[in-house]
């Protein structure tokens, strides 16, 4: 009895939810539940194979139950003539994913914002407007982690790292992995000795040496491992001949990145650490900082209290195509890894769907089942 009362409290409860969003201005978005796999395998990488659910039409294309609203929302976004232009969007409904301590499919909520150049903006009305949101359904207890990914990146440019350093730096970070294995020397995949392999292709122009690490796996019959193609084991190789033989990273910027890293809590605090950091090194940061001023300054205007928040200069969302601003929501009594609420800007996702351009996004998921755990207790 108390599992079916959480459940009609969600469904009521997420029907409140859309309302607000769409009386905000944010147009109901339905997509289909059945997608073209490639482009969720494409945008998330193969490791996600094993949690969608798959099937094949009598052509051969590989579909796949929606496992998520923002890359389909996106597409017919980038499908209608409001292409390029400010767009803004909402939706409820369900969603399949295998999860092995939980039901494949679930109900998720969320919003999302095209085509807007006044990006701070946008993304403080983003977070308000999902927070508001949750508040709609029942719920305004949440706490609020804030990152900035595009901040950390113009930090990363600043200190002009390798292109192999700052993959494995933002790897590691989206994986949670600790500033010392980032940073350590990269031992073979899997535990196995490459050595040989790597040794070749160290100096090697890069087509080639991609092409003999493909031709390899070929001969060996092998066509994927651990949810990578054979094109991604070979980027893989790739990258760890090149920190092989390239310079390391010097103790300088080692704890540069480490002194980044720890800032964390009110986030005006943090603002000013950080702009103290950046004299110190004689870095160049104050564009990206005052964006973030900025941003916090809009929050403000949408009756926001960031100094209720936790801002975190670690903080990544997993997703890569993150450009921006980051944020989570969390329920206290829940465990750190299931956010209520998380979203960001991913400015970049558009033109990798085919748009001619980048196009500024920036959007939010809301998982109601979170929302409401009793629901499903």
């Amino acid at each position: 009895m108390a599992a079916k009362n959480g459940r009609d409290k969600a469904k009521t409860g997420g029907r409140s939810l859309l309302a607000h969003l769409v009386a905000s201005g944010y147009k109901r978005a339905e997509p289909a539940i059945l997608q073209p796999a490639a482009v969720y395998l494409d945008q998330l990488g193969e490791d996600i194979r094993g949690r969608l659910y798959l099937t094949t039409d009598a052509a051969g294309e590989e579909l796949c139950l929606r496992p998520e609203f923002t890359l389909a929302v996106s597409q017919a976004y980038l499908a209608s003539p409001a292409t390029g232009k400010n767009a803004g969007f909402s939706y409820l409904g369900p969603v399949f994913r295998f999860r092995p301590d939980a039901p494949g499919e679930f109900l998720q909520a969320g919003l999302e914002s095209f085509g807007r150049k006044d990006r701070e903006a946008a993304d403080a009305e983003i977070l308000s407007l999902a927070l508001e949101a949750a508040a709609k359904a029942g719920r305004d207890d949440l706490t609020v982690t804030i990152g900035d990914a595009g901040l950390f990146a113009k930090f990363l440019e600043a200190l002009a790292l390798p292109a192999p350093w700052l993959r494995r730096i933002r790897r590691g970070l989206a994986q949670g992995a600790g500033l010392d294995t980032i940073l350590s020397a990269p031992a073979a995949e899997g535990g196995d000795d490459h050595s040989g392999v790597l040794a070749a292709l160290e100096g090697a122009d890069k087509q080639g040496a991609r092409a003999l690490v493909e031709d390899l796996l070929s001969i060996a019959g092998i066509s994927s491992v651990g949810g990578r193609s054979a094109s991604e084991i070979a980027e893989r190789f790739l990258e760890q001949a090149s920190l092989r033989s390239g310079p390391g990273l010097s103790q300088d910027k080692r704890a540069l990145i480490a002194r980044f890293l720890g800032v964390s809590g009110d986030p005006d605090a943090a603002s000013a650490q950080l702009r103290a950091l950046a004299a110190d090194a004689k870095l160049d940061l104050s564009a990206a900082l005052d964006t973030f001023d900025q941003r916090l300054n809009f929050m403000v205007a949408r009756g926001l209290d960031p100094a209720s928040m936790q801002f975190s200069a670690r903080f990544v969302r997993r997703l890569d195509y993150y450009t921006g601003f980051v944020f989570e929501a969390h329920d206290k009594a829940a465990a750190a890894d299931k956010p209520v609420i998380g979203g960001g800007r991913y400015d970049r996702l558009l033109s990798s769907l085919g748009a001619k351009k980048d196009i500024p996004a920036v959007g939010a998921a809301i998982w109601i089942e979170r929302l409401f755990p009793e629901a499903t207790s």
